[in-house]
């Protein structure tokens, strides 16, 4: 008996991507949380920690840090030392927390691909910081995005202190080969600049491809990397507030935790609660959730190939689609598309202005019904 399922459990009152359309007929296929159910070892787990009471301050459970070591060796290959570990409430708050420790004065520099996850664009100005923007190239040949390396390497001044990656990337959907991310990397080792490795989507890869986290490929690339990483996206647990950063450089992490003391508050413990589930007694589900968004992505693929005016590049990893509108020549896509009953990610929030972002993370039926929203304005759009 499978224990992965989707049930109709979205219209909860509590519900960020659903509430935000509670009032109208728009399916909402905007934010990144999944319409699944989390895994019943986490709910399990969640219930049982429930009906002990307490919910003070809070430490990792026993058994979550050592099941994260060997779920990291076991996956990638990659062997960690339990103080490498830093826990977060969430990859947001880490961001800035690295801003402020990697670019503390007014005037350094911080870089980034775009189009890129939107806290991407506001952590370095949040702390002050000059955020530089460097954009991605494209192989039409492999309908896919690809770091412009010559491009980061003329951006980079006397101030570049840090660079910001997503890996894989939300939304382009790109699972970086290990060639590409080596010849990143030497440019930022050449020219002293710490990485953050924003590895959340890690193990959403869809493809016959392998992820390989950014601090494996060398010591030297490792001691100048942050990773950040959370059950939140794969195990469908974002409102509960746990994630990680693995700093293997004890000044690096010296200088993270200094950043972040008496601003960031503890991790909650039902989210330890359920990263311990999630990591460890999930699998089963896990390995059909990948099934099921390996098929929705080829669905959302072959619908956007059929229509005019509109074209996306092939998900690898992620359940995001990112999909090309410019053609259509909308002034306000986001809300144009809303019209016709459909709530997308609006592009100029990642840099990406023309673009629309799709979640399909949902059921196979679900997702019909928002692509024929989909297409039903697209051919009204393209007269």
């Amino acid at each position: 008996m499978t224990d992965f399922n989707v049930e109709t459990v979205c219209h909860v009152s509590d519900s960020l991507k659903w509430g935000k359309y509670r009032s109208r007929d728009i399916l909402p296929m905007w934010v990144a949380d999944m319409d699944y159910p989390a895994s019943p070892a986490i709910i399990n787990a969640l219930t049982a920690r429930v009906t002990q009471g307490l919910f003070g301050y809070s430490i990792p459970p026993d058994g979550l840090i050592e099941t994260i070591i060997e779920y990291l060796l076991e996956r990638y290959g990659w062997t960690i030392e339990p103080d490498w570990i830093v826990w977060m409430p969430g990859l947001v708050s880490a961001l800035n927390v690295i801003c402020r420790a990697c670019a503390p004065s007014p005037g350094d520099e911080v870089l980034s691909f775009v189009p890129v996850y939107p806290p991407f664009l506001t952590a370095p100005t949040n702390q002050s910081a000059s955020l530089i923007t460097v954009p991605l190239g494209n192989d039409p040949d492999r309908q896919r995005a690809v770091f412009d390396l010559d491009a980061f390497a003329a951006a980079i001044t006397p101030r570049s202190r840090l660079f910001l990656l997503c890996s894989p990337h939300n939304p382009a959907g790109r699972c970086w080969e290990r060639a590409e991310l080596e010849a990143l990397a030497e440019i930022c080792i050449k020219n002293d600049i710490v990485i953050c490795s924003d590895e959340i989507h890690c193990d959403l890869i869809l493809d016959l491809v392998r992820h390989t986290p950014t601090a494996m490929l060398s010591d030297d690339i490792a001691s100048r990397t942050i990773t950040l990483m959370a059950p939140s996206k794969t195990y469908n647990i974002p409102g509960l507030n746990c994630s990680f950063a693995i700093i293997p450089d004890s000044q690096l992490r010296h200088r993270f935790n200094q950043a972040r003391k008496d601003i960031v508050p503890h991790n909650n413990v039902l989210g330890y609660t359920a990263a311990l589930a999630a990591y460890r007694d999930s699998q089963a589900w896990y390995q059909e959730m990948i099934g099921q968004l390996r098929a929705r992505r080829d669905q959302v693929e072959q619908a956007i190939a059929n229509l005019p005016g509109v074209r996306m590049d092939h998900v690898e990893a992620t359940y995001l689609a990112w999909i090309d509108v410019r053609e259509l020549n909308l002034h306000n896509p986001a809300e144009q598309f809303e019209q016709f009953g459909l709530g997308l990610s609006d592009g100029k929030f990642f840099d990406g202005n023309g673009y629309v972002r799709l979640n399909f993370a949902t059921s196979q039926e679900r997702l019909a019904e928002g692509l024929n929203r989909f297409e039903k304005a697209v051919r009204i759009f393209s007269r």
